[in-house]
């Protein structure tokens, strides 16, 4: 597979540029990506994504191969050549503006905004779309993890959860975005610049006569950082086997069991022995419930490994983003788009989100607004990072996306980052935006009645 392929698009994102092309709608479009809703037990996202869209925006293209495909294909049986020799030179020349990657989001805010040839904004929708909410979905699943961990370390352990090898690495680093420390995959790690971790599997365990030997042959091999799994058989048993080889570990790891009992046990076994360095590590079907409930129980671990709850999040798999036209110029005449069926209704206009801040430094309210409107003492949250097809500046450290993404969360109030309550942030549309909805509204209803 081609990575950048402006095949990688639903078809009728491209049997509507075709249709654009033939028929000369040559307008400039601007498309916003949001959500209307966030998913059940979610208070805010965190943006991910933006650095895979961006690179796909700059490099997608149609080889020869791809554009005869197009060609044959039963859908542009009427479509005349002069689309596909324009798909042999394509390229993306339009601008964007987006919420830099770890910035929190609320519904009805454009992660994403896109202003470019209508042809070429339309077909960028699906990769788009796919990016951002798979990245934004794990980012904000690693943020609520981190919240429940309290400060101790959370790693990704996701890789063979996720739905593909690609989709593994975009966890990994969605989860570091927000707020994960490390990953236990290694092509992740060599890409991102991630912390890798890893221990040893049951498997390890089992290949050996006893615990003892196998844990004496890991701690050969590996003499410094090893961390030693403890539950393949007895718990307790492994630890004082452990104990009586005198070989200190970094650490231990439980992956199973009553990990809160055997973990208070253990931490009271290994400081007896004066190993109060050697950490007490946990995975095993952990999420931000389970390891707010072990931490409340007085859990006595350090770190924990995170899998299936962050590759494919059971509680809220699926974001729903969205990608919609909100403005088309032509011949230097500018009109708002805006959809209003039922309960998908949408707002014209390009637009800004302002954010805004108490005394406290605490994030108070956002007000979404046109892009031109004053912001009255508000952080204006969307940034231009592409102008004519290139970025505006180099990609960001992963650390500093991380960075980002909990200096935000420690200024949202408390009420909105507990794991157990859902709460609304406040988030209003301007006066001018309201205004510009309503005009737009009523001209479609005057030209629907001619």
């Amino acid at each position: 597979m081609r990575e950048h392929s402006g095949l990688l698009t639903d078809l009728y994102e491209l049997t509507m540029a075709a249709g654009y092309f033939q028929s000369r709608f040559d307008g400039r479009a601007t498309f916003e990506l949001f959500v209307r809703h966030l998913p059940p037990h979610r208070n805010y996202l965190v943006a991910a994504g933006l650095e895979q869209a961006l690179e796909y925006l700059e490099n997608v293209s149609f080889t020869a191969e791809e554009v005869d495909y197009l060609r044959r294909h039963r859908s542009f049986g009427h479509i005349g050549k002069e689309f596909f020799d324009y798909l042999g030179g394509f390229r993306f020349t339009g601008d964007v503006w987006a919420m830099p990657e770890g910035t929190l989001a609320f519904p009805g805010e454009p992660l994403l905004r896109v202003v470019a040839p209508l042809v070429e904004a339309q077909i960028m929708e699906t990769y788009l779309l796919a990016t951002l909410s798979y990245q934004t979905l794990v980012a904000s699943k690693a943020a609520r993890i981190s919240t429940a961990a309290q400060g101790r370390q959370v790693v990704d352990f996701s890789a063979r959860r996720a739905p593909g090898g690609l989709a593994s690495l975009l966890s990994a680093r969605a989860a570091e975005i927000g707020g994960c420390r490390g990953t236990s995959n290694t092509l992740a790690g060599q890409l991102f610049g991630i912390e890798t971790y890893g221990t040893q599997a049951h498997s390890w365990v089992m290949a050996y006569e006893n615990e003892a030997q196998a844990f004496s042959c890991f701690l050969d091999a590996f003499p410094e950082g090893s961390v030693l799994l403890v539950d393949t058989y007895n718990v307790r048993n492994a630890v004082k086997t452990i104990l009586r080889m005198g070989r200190k570990p970094a650490g231990i790891r439980l992956d199973s069991g009553d990990m809160t009992g055997d973990s208070i046990w253990a931490r009271r076994a290994l400081d007896r022995a004066g190993w109060n360095d050697v950490k007490i590590f946990a995975s095993g079907d952990l999420d931000e419930y389970k390891i707010a409930e072990m931490i409340e129980e007085g859990a006595a671990i350090d770190a924990f490994g995170v899998g299936t709850a962050l590759g494919t999040p059971g509680d809220a798999p699926h974001l729903n983003l969205i990608y919609k036209l909100t403005e088309v110029e032509r011949g230097g005449q500018v009109r708002e788009a805006a959809k209003f069926s039922h309960a998908k209704a949408t707002y014209p206009g390009r637009k800004q989100v302002f954010r805004y801040s108490n005394a406290r430094g605490e994030f108070e309210s956002d007000r979404i607004a046109l892009e031109d409107e004053a912001p009255d003492g508000g952080e204006p949250v969307l940034v231009q990072v592409m102008r004519g097809g290139r970025r505006t500046a180099p990609p960001e450290p992963i650390g500093q996306l991380r960075n980002r993404s909990i200096q935000n969360l420690a200024r949202l109030p408390e009420r909105y980052r507990q794991i157990h309550r859902q709460a609304t942030y406040p988030v209003r549309y301007s006066k001018r935006l309201v205004r510009l909805r309503d005009q737009v509204r009523e001209r479609v209803r005057r030209l629907a009645l001619k």
